[in-house]
């Protein structure tokens, strides 16, 4: 008996490597995460594998033709439904129209709530005091809009991360059953460019702890201590903490309109827009969305995607692609659907083709 135990004390102690008469605890840390390479690289669509998925497009820029992009990609949005929205900075000049949202909302998801969270850098929106403000500024006043870490923040698990096990998020998730990404597509100071991952990955992420651990790095003094790739894979780590908890009742439609090289986070100060407006994207795939978005951009004239594709290069923000691939999230390849031809596919040069110069 006394054997046997101190045999399974020696297999123990051998397992977890803490000692036990020699055994080196090192081993069994887990490892400092490496960040990938090569987020300012663009992969053109011949050189990408893997299925394809559907992503929906029309030309459309209107309250009809976001109602139109929606209504392809509906199917399993059911139950109590979240729009997960930026709804910007007081006065920002670039955000989705608030006519297209109550539209949408009026016509298709009455009883839905728009969510947002705090921000973590001090603004307009940084005390849930100050946010409702904004957002009376901004006319966010004909639906309900739920602050969701206004009162607590909850962990919900990261599955299959290098950098998180779990992501902090307003509470408030977790009293929803669908939600529908409405992403404002444009550039990114941090990100390079801003679509549904990164609506989703910063935006669930709450205000204090979550987007603490997205961009700072432990004890440093610079808020904004953690860029290019590492930034890109710890915000779709947590964009896929928050679309794994809602499976398949989750759905994206990406604007791509006054895209300013800015986030909306910068409101008033945003860079001008001279990128060209282009029009509605959705898809129940969140990568291919967003890499349809990217693929129209490099797929415009160089003097109209100049200064776009540089603010995503510069920030290593393809990253976000590729990553999500690696985790899984989605796919790269699509078929692109041209909702104002009777459905006919189409190609991302196809679809940035004869733009006009954008005019405020």
């Amino acid at each position: 008996m006394k054997m046997r135990h101190c045999f399974g004390a020696m297999m123990l102690c051998a397992a977890v490597a803490t000692g036990c008469g020699g055994g080196n605890a090192q081993e069994t840390e887990p490892k400092t995460p490496v960040a990938g390479t090569d987020g300012n690289k663009y992969v053109p669509y011949e050189e990408r594998t893997g299925e394809e998925s559907v992503v929906y497009f029309t030309r459309d820029l209107s309250a009809e033709g976001l109602i139109k992009a929606y209504e392809q990609v509906c199917g399993d949005i059911t139950g109590k439904v979240a729009v997960k929205l930026h709804t910007g900075e007081q006065n920002g000049p670039n955000i989705i129209p608030r006519e297209w949202v109550k539209a949408l909302l009026e016509k298709d998801l009455k009883d839905a709530t728009i969510i947002e969270t705090n921000t973590y850098y001090e603004g307009d929106r940084y005390t849930t005091e100050q946010h409702r403000k904004t957002l009376e500024v901004n006319g966010w006043t004909f639906c309900p809009v739920d602050i969701i870490d206004e009162q607590d923040t909850v962990t919900i698990p990261v599955n299959g991360g290098k950098w998180f096990t779990k992501m902090s998020v307003g509470k408030n998730l977790l009293n929803y059953n669908s939600m529908v990404a409405l992403t404002h597509f444009k550039g990114h100071t941090k990100g390079g460019f801003g679509g549904s991952n990164k609506n989703i990955g910063i935006g669930c992420a709450d205000g204090r702890v979550g987007k603490a651990w997205i961009h700072t790095v432990k004890g440093s003094d610079d808020q904004w201590s953690i860029a290019e790739e590492e930034f890109m894979e710890r915000m779709t780590e947590s964009t896929k903490a928050t679309i794994d908890h809602f499976g398949k009742h989750v759905t994206y439609v990406n604007v791509m309109r006054n895209m300013s090289v800015s986030c909306d986070c910068e409101g008033v100060a945003a860079e001008p827009v001279v990128t060209p407006n282009v029009g509605i994207l959705s898809s129940r795939d969140i990568l291919a969305v967003d890499q349809a978005c990217v693929d129209i951009i490099y797929a415009m004239t160089a003097e109209e995607h100049a200064a776009m594709v540089e603010r995503m290069e510069t920030r290593h923000g393809l990253r976000q692609l590729s990553y999500m691939k690696e985790l899984g999230m989605g796919n790269t390849r699509y078929k692109l659907i041209d909702l104002d031809n009777g459905g006919k596919e189409i190609t991302a040069a196809e679809a940035a083709k004869d733009l006009k110069p954008f005019v405020q």
